[in-house]
C-alpha cells in the first residue's frame, strides 16, 4: 500500500512538472501562475504546495531533473551534477571522440531548448532563481576542465577558459541551429563544431 502511494505521489510530482513545462513553453514563465499549472495537472494549489514551495522550485526542478536527466547527468559532490562521458570525451580528445559525442548530444537539442530558454527567462523575473541557468552551465564547463585536467592538457590556468568557450560556442549553436540556418546543412555544422572543438580542446 505504501508503495502505491509512493507512486502516486511519484506521478503527481511528475504531472505538476510536465505541465509547469508546457505552460512556461507556450505563454511564458512570467504569465503562468500557481493556479495555472495546477489545472493543467488536474489538481489543486494545495497540492502543487504540497510537493514545490514555489513556481520557483518547480523551475529550479526542471533544471535539476529533467535537464540533467535529458543529458545524462548525475549528481556530484564537487560541481553539483556531473557527466562522465563528457569528461572521458574531452580527456581522449580525437575527433572521432568529439565528433560522435556532439552527434548524439545534438539529437537532444529539442529537448534541451525549452528547458534552457525557460530557465534563463525566468531566472530574469524571478530573483529567487538568480543566475539558473548559467549556474548550471558552470557544471558543464568543469566537466570539459576536469576532462583536460585528466588528459595534463594544456596549463592549468587556461583549461576552465575553454571549457568557457567550448560551452559558450554548443549552447549558441544548440539554442539557435535549424537546418539550414547560416546556410550550412546539419552534417556540415556538426563537422564544423567538431573540428571547432578539437582545435580548442583536443590532443
Amino acid at each position: 500500500m505504501a508503495s502505491l502511494r509512493e507512486q502516486q505521489k511519484q506521478m503527481t510530482r511528475r504531472l505538476l512538472l510536465d505541465s509547469g513545462l508546457r505552460l512556461f513553453t507556450e505563454q511564458g514563465y512570467a504569465a503562468t501562475t500557481v493556479d495555472d499549472i495546477a489545472k493543467a495537472a488536474g489538481t489543486t494549489r494545495v497540492t502543487f504546495y504540497a510537493y514545490f514551495p514555489s513556481r520557483a522550485d518547480l523551475m529550479k526542478a526542471l533544471i535539476d531533473e529533467q535537464l540533467n536527466e535529458t543529458l545524462q547527468r548525475s549528481r556530484s559532490p564537487r560541481h553539483g551534477s556531473t557527466a562522465r562521458e563528457l569528461v572521458e570525451v574531452v580527456a581522449e580528445g580525437t575527433p572521432e571522440a568529439i565528433g560522435a559525442w556532439m552527434r548524439r548530444t545534438s539529437e537532444r537539442w529539442p529537448d534541451i531548448r525549452p528547458l534552457i530558454r525557460i530557465g534563463r527567462e525566468a531566472a530574469a523575473v524571478d530573483r529567487d532563481l538568480g543566475n539558473l541557468v548559467e549556474r548550471w552551465m558552470e557544471e558543464a564547463i568543469s566537466d570539459v576542465e576536469d576532462g583536460l585536467t585528466e588528459a595534463n592538457r594544456f596549463d592549468v590556468g587556461v583549461r576552465h577558459f575553454k571549457g568557457v568557450l567550448a560551452m559558450a560556442e554548443l549552447d549558441f549553436i544548440a539554442q539557435n541551429y535549424e537546418d539550414g540556418a547560416w546556410k550550412v546543412d546539419r552534417e556540415t555544422m556538426l563537422a564544423e563544431l567538431t573540428a571547432s572543438w578539437v582545435r580548442l580542446l583536443g590532443s
